[in-house]
């Protein structure tokens, strides 16, 4: 653990999940502190990920996921053809314009969670490629799904900074609250 997450208000377990998603969403976004737009996109390690790729993928996961608790499509349709896409900037995207992005998709699944009636309530997950068949998930699913997949991804971010200039997830923390790491 890199940050410490407060425990939550006795009773709100959506104030906990959603502070574990953030905890999260930090380590992804502190990851790009201080780059360069190449430096952002380069690969610096065997992996074919950049952090870049990583920010435009947790935020694209992310409204899609809450888009599908809405009975909505995710903004942007993925599939066999266009999945690389999901993991590096086109045409005219930047870091910054994603940055921007997934702070907005933070807002949104923040009032998303705080106003459904209650955890246990579901949705739909149709049948696709990656999920065979239909099936009933809950809210509190979908919050640990989001942990689950931004920690994934924000333990790469580590790899991939360290690997550019050797910033570790601690220097980049105090970094971020404007002090030095000893």
């Amino acid at each position: 653990m890199v940050t410490h997450v407060p425990a939550e208000a006795p009773g709100d377990e959506r104030g906990a999940l959603l502070s574990f998603i953030a905890e999260q969403r930090g380590g992804i976004r502190r990851a790009l502190l201080g780059l360069t737009e190449e430096q952002a996109r380069s690969r610096p390690s065997a992996s074919e990920l950049s952090l870049a790729g990583l920010l435009k993928h947790v935020a694209e996961v992310e409204q899609g996921w809450i888009a599908r608790a809405k009975g909505e499509p995710p903004a942007v349709h993925r599939d066999e053809s266009n999945w690389d896409e999901c993991f590096r900037l086109v045409g005219d995207e930047t870091v910054e314009s994603q940055l921007a992005y997934y702070e907005k998709v933070a807002a949104d699944t923040e009032a998303f969670i705080r106003e459904v009636p209650a955890l246990d309530d579901t949705f739909l997950l149709p049948a696709t490629s990656w999920n065979p068949k239909d099936e009933r998930l809950s809210m509190r699913w979908l919050c640990l799904h989001l942990i689950r997949e931004t920690a994934r991804h924000a333990g790469h971010a580590d790899v991939i900074r360290e690997s550019l200039d050797g910033a570790t997830a601690f220097e980049l923390v105090a970094k971020e609250q404007g002090s030095a790491w000893s």
